[in-house]
C-alpha cells in the first residue's frame, strides 16, 4: 500500500475538496511551493496525473474504509 506523509493526506484531503493551490498554502499556513511539492510528490507516489484523479483517488479510500469499518462492526 502506498503511505502518503500525514502532510501529503491532508493536503489530499483538500485537493479533493476542491481547494486550489494557493487556498490550501492559506489554510496550511505553507508557502505555495511547498504545496506545489506536496501535490506533486502525491502524483508521483499514486501514479496520477491530475486533480480529478486525486479526487477519484481519496473517495475511493473513504469507500473501502467505511466498507472495512462497516464489516468489522457487523
Amino acid at each position: 500500500m502506498i503511505q502518503l506523509t500525514k502532510r501529503e493526506s491532508e493536503v489530499m484531503n483538500l485537493v479533493a475538496s476542491g481547494l486550489n493551490n494557493q487556498e490550501i498554502s492559506d489554510q496550511l499556513c505553507i508557502s505555495n511551493h511547498t504545496t506545489k511539492a506536496h501535490i506533486s510528490s502525491i502524483y508521483r507516489k499514486l501514479g496520477i496525473k491530475n486533480r480529478v484523479v486525486v479526487a477519484k483517488h481519496r473517495f475511493a479510500a473513504e469507500l473501502q474504509d467505511n466498507d472495512k469499518n462497516k464489516k468489522s462492526s457487523d
